[in-house]
């Protein structure tokens, strides 16, 4: 059955320059990764075969990746001299070949293949009926455990452009990439992935977003955990998703046993990963492994055109790719209705318990070792004035206050808290802002703005929610009328008079410490030049649905006694600003989320626009498929949106001119640093 391998003429090998222009083959860019470790019967190609038949035709995958010589076995031994199994490696590949035809899965698959008069370890990339290309392995491991060097020659200068397999001209190489819509493919096998600079490193700046690896990686102690390390780590360096498929279980125990571990990672992070030999769970013994994802090539295509430094490696690169187109005569396949990837609702808020406190523990001292650096730049003698409201935003940037000054050496008294009760003030906010003074042991200071602005509105000739200020209306009389106006009165003058007020009287009192956060800069939720301003603000990269979180966490690991009960209740809070006057039973009228929607949605949205590019239509698919806090129709999401990017585009003036504060996250909407966009750049193409 082993034909010869005769080289044919070599083709033109076209520069990493030249890929092919993608199509828009998967709706938004999602394309879905199969890698399984079937049932392995040593030495027996037919049975071998019929499992991954199995394995293929059970899947309804872009890609499918199968182990290092799965075809045969990987602990085959001297076996691997036998013409026997040879040839039937080869019979069982041709069957493989055969089954794909009109199938849209492409299919990777490893055995062992005869090329001139040396044996090679390699992967056959199958495609709707044809051998796309095979790749050799680059890399022999010949040491401990590891005997492959015995039967095998690795990849090299001297190895044809291309080879016959079972009646085929195939391409035949480590150049190789396979293109099919916006995936363009690269294969490593094994002990490649372990070398300093794998193969798949260079493939990928040649334009591959899809690196896979066929292995037969046995288990020990703590290597499963260099494997997952190795392979984020090899996804976050190349900015590409990346599969691994290792030998199962079936393979000979008679000095190893193989686990079955599949991974997949993209860009660093690991979406999935199967069950192996040594994870603790029962059963022990699993005969089939597997785990199917979904990558996101558009995501990974944003992320290596922001990252700018990831091209330029291109021109330190000598190795020349050829690109294998694959069946770009199928039609476009749309997004699943169901993710096979876990979509956050809340991007910014890790959901394990763990790495919450882990990520509040490292922002608080991001966020202190700022203040801390700027305190340094000031006299001792300098007040730090903040504005307390008793919300969350005002509460986080004071704890931030409280460690940045005792590090510093500083008095909490240098803290000048000042509480600045308006028209719209809750007996509630009111009280926990006192509280927080009294219980923190800072200075604190109280000044009622409403005369004020009641002195401004006359100035202005303005009747505040269009009522009669004229002489001698009083401050008292003036908030009985506002308190029984109905629910939905409104006033933007008003409102404004009183943030500018209070900065105001702020910026006469010393360093203004900010408090407004990221997610309000996102939809210009501040009156400029009132809380907008400040002179170094903590809360600056923060995110809404974090700073509740952040509280939380202080309460529970940095106070206790009534502090903490303080700081919790602060935590449950609803939003507000108090601008506007109290409902009639004294609670809180102005509900942030009710004017605007919820911060969940918007911080959901800016994480997505911001940081991953993405369209509206792609995000309204992410957020289909996000379990939120509370259930919204469809109709919500998309009329949030419209919110979300109608005030974005609007209020980046606001954002032109914000004051200096630390980046804590991936995204944030610094001018000077990470946002860059015109005040007047036009939203119509959002």
């Amino acid at each position: 059955m082993r034909e010869s391998h005769d080289t044919p003429p070599k083709p033109n090998c076209p520069r990493p320059t030249e890929l092919a222009t993608p199509t828009e083959r998967f709706e938004h860019g999602i394309f879905r990764i199969h890698a399984v470790a079937p049932p392995t019967a040593v030495a027996n190609p037919k049975a071998n075969t019929d499992a991954i038949l199995a394995a293929v035709a059970n899947s309804d995958a872009d890609l499918v990746v199968l182990p290092e010589l799965a075809l045969t076995g990987y602990t085959c031994g001297d076996l691997f001299g036998t013409d026997s199994l040879l040839d039937a490696s080869l019979e069982g590949l041709q069957k493989v070949v055969r089954a794909s035809d009109g199938r849209r899965a492409v299919v990777v698959v490893g055995l062992p293949l005869v090329v001139g008069d040396s044996l090679m370890n390699v992967a056959a990339v199958i495609n709707d009926g044809v051998i796309a290309g095979v790749v050799p392995k680059s890399f022999l491991p010949t040491y401990r455990e590891f005997y492959e060097g015995r039967h095998f020659r690795p990849a090299g200068l001297s190895d044809p452009q291309a080879v016959v397999v079972a009646g085929q001209e195939v391409p035949f190489g480590t150049d190789l990439l396979f293109q099919i819509g916006e995936a363009v493919i690269a294969v490593e096998i094994c002990e490649d992935l372990w070398t300093p600079i794998p193969p798949s490193s260079s493939a990928s700046v040649a334009g591959a977003n899809v690196l896979v690896n066929l292995s037969a990686s046995n288990e020990t102690i703590g290597k499963a955990a260099w494997r997952r390390d190795l392979v984020k780590s090899q996804s976050g360096r190349c900015i590409a998703a990346y599969a691994y498929v290792s030998s199962g279980p079936g393979e000979s125990t008679s000095d190893l046993v193989f686990g079955g571990h599949c991974l997949v990672a993209e860009n660093g992070s690991l979406i999935g990963q199967s069950r192996r030999i040594g994870d603790g769970r029962s059963p022990e013994w699993v005969a089939e492994t597997s785990v199917t994802c979904d990558i996101d090539l558009q995501r990974l295509a944003h992320d290596r055109r922001v990252v700018g430094s990831f091209d330029d490696v291109a021109e330190h690169t000598e190795i020349e790719f050829r690109t294998i187109p694959l069946a770009e005569d199928k039609p476009n396949r749309p997004a699943p209705k169901k993710l096979l990837r876990y979509v956050d609702a809340h991007p910014f808020v890790p959901s394990e318990e763990g790495e919450l406190a882990e990520r509040c523990a490292e922002i608080f001292a991001i966020q202190s070792a700022g203040l801390i650096k700027r305190l340094s730049c000031l006299s001792k003698s300098t007040p730090l004035a903040i504005g307390i409201s008793g919300g969350l935003d005002s509460t986080l940037a004071l704890l931030v206050a409280l460690k940045a000054v005792d590090a510093a050496g500083w008095p909490r008294k240098s803290i000048h808290a000042i509480t600045m009760p308006g028209f719209g003030t809750t007996d509630h906010t009111r009280t926990s802002a006192d509280q927080l003074i009294e219980a923190t042991g800072v200075t604190g200071d109280c000044i009622d703005i409403r005369q004020l602005c009641l002195d401004t509105f006359r100035s202005l000739d303005h009747r505040p929610l269009g009522l009669d200020i004229d002489e001698p209306t009083s401050v008292e009389s003036l908030q009985r009328q506002l308190n029984q106006l109905p629910d939905d009165a409104s006033d933007l003058t008003f409102e404004n008079v009183q943030a500018r007020v209070r900065t105001m009287l702020l910026m006469n009192r010393g360093f203004v410490l900010g408090t407004g956060d990221m997610s309000e800069q996102a939809l210009g939720w501040a009156t400029y030049n009132a809380d907008h301003m400040s002179m170094y603000n903590v809360n600056t990269s923060i995110p809404k649905t974090l700073v509740r979180f952040l509280v939380r966490y202080a309460a529970d690991h940095y106070f206790d006694g009534q502090l903490r009960e303080l700081l919790h209740r602060v935590a449950d809070t609803p939003i507000s600003p108090e601008l506007l006057p109290p409902a009639s039973d004294g609670t809180i009228r102005q509900n942030t989320e009710s004017s605007i929607g919820a911060y969940e949605l918007h911080d959901f949205f800016l994480y997505h626009f911001v940081r991953n590019g993405f369209t509206r239509q792609k995000i309204l698919y992410l957020a289909s498929q996000a379990t939120f806090d509370q259930p919204y129709d469809s109709a919500t999401i998309a009329e949030t949106l419209d919110q979300f990017i109608t005030r974005f585009f609007r209020n980046q003036f606001k954002r032109n001119c914000v004051p200096d504060g630390p980046k804590v996250g991936s995204v944030s909407l610094s001018p000077r640093g990470d946002w860059r966009m015109p005040s007047d750049a036009d939203g119509g193409a959002y």
